[in-house]
């Protein structure tokens, strides 16, 4: 088995658990840190036994295939270009980009250097998500009609010190910041979306900081914090999407699909693991049948990427599909804008499924099924 070297831009917060994931997948090798900080790439450096190196030095090593881009997201772009230029393939947290053009140019100028792109969200590859796609697959709810997608919650300055990036204008907002998980999992079980129409309100004009050195600061609102929105997808099916940041308590599950036949109760789209239930007759609980359904397991989708590139067949959570979410999310808020049905210009392939069964980091379980 091939095994490709990977070099981290960005050690961040989110750094650490794709850091100490790495081990787990034998198509992967952690090789080199970086970061504009030389302090917080040292701190990973020593913690995970790898070299730190300057952002420009990383992209320059000949041992490095991947660019691991955990930067924040306005410079996902150029960090990512750059990676593109010094011959790297990429792989992003999301988004993918700041904007649908952005995002086209950087998949754009992957597909003209012969390299790939990929991009989080990677847990609808999880154990959850995937014995929902078999189902789904084998016909146990019918063809799929509807569903539901919900994120509703009071908003991130109840926890955050310095909640001010989610509130303050274009690229802010719950629909930016978690429904990249809740959009792409309905693709990965629906197929791409044809046409969105959405309304957006702004519950408040300021929030009150809750905890940390900021405590009683006041942060402006320059966004849309509810928005209720209508996917029409190329396969007919209408799903409803809700993002809120002005919702104390809910009693929605996150992720709903009703068919001809039946439903299915999805789990948390920002998880791994979780259970799905179906209902038929009556709901019933569902054993997980795949691997990679216990845990975060994020960088998943970095290893299949790994895989595919070996193998030479179509990565799972690819660049293109990055795109065609980011579309959605910002035409989504353009219908809310303007009060039209909008279509959408992008398209995707539905990811293909994982097989059932297999391991932690089994290449098998990431094979085509």
């Amino acid at each position: 088995m091939s095994t490709l070297g990977v070099g981290v831009v960005g050690c961040g917060v989110i750094s650490e658990i794709y850091l100490s994931n790495a081990a787990l997948f034998p198509q992967i090798e952690l090789r080199a840190v970086a970061d504009l900080n030389p302090e917080a790439a040292r701190a990973k450096a020593e913690a995970h036994r790898v070299p730190a190196t300057t952002p420009a030095e990383l992209m320059a090593r000949d041992d490095i295939d991947i660019v691991l881009n955990l930067t924040i997201p306005a410079a996902h772009v150029e960090v990512g270009l750059a990676a593109l230029e010094a011959g790297k393939h990429v792989y992003s947290e999301k988004p993918l980009a700041g904007s649908t053009a952005e995002a086209r140019q950087f998949v754009d100028a992957a597909e003209a250097r012969g390299l790939w792109v990929g991009c989080a969200p990677d847990t609808f590859l999880g154990g959850a998500h995937q014995t929902a796609r078999a189902l789904l697959d084998a016909g146990h709810i019918g063809r799929p009609t509807a569903g539901t997608a919900t994120l509703m919650l009071p908003g991130h300055e109840r926890w955050h010190p310095n909640p001010d990036f989610y509130y303050a204008g274009p690229g802010a907002g719950p629909l930016f910041d978690m429904g990249p998980y809740y959009i792409t999992a309905m693709i990965a079980l629906l197929g791409p979306v044809r046409r969105v129409t959405a309304l957006a309100a702004r519950g408040r004009d300021s929030r009150t900081i809750a905890t940390g050195p900021r405590a009683g600061q006041s942060v402006p609102v320059e966004t849309p914090t509810h928005l209720t929105g209508v996917m029409e997808f190329a396969s007919g099916a209408l799903v409803q999407l809700v993002t809120s940041f002005d919702v104390r308590a809910h009693g929605h599950a996150p992720l709903e699909l009703y068919g001809t036949e039946g439903s299915l109760d999805i789990p948390d789209p920002n998880r791994f693991d979780g259970t799905v239930r179906l209902f038929r007759e009556d709901w019933q609980d569902q054993p997980t049948t795949h691997a990679h359904g216990d845990g975060n397991y994020r960088g998943l989708g970095l290893a299949e990427m790994a895989a595919a590139i070996t193998a030479g067949r179509p990565q799972r959570a690819s660049g293109t599909l990055a795109l065609h979410v980011l579309e959605v999310i910002e035409t989504l808020l353009a219908s809310a804008e303007s009060g039209a049905a909008i279509a959408l210009q992008t398209t995707c392939e539905r990811p293909p499924a994982m097989t059932a069964g297999g391991k932690i980091g089994d290449i098998t379980a990431m094979e085509a099924a």
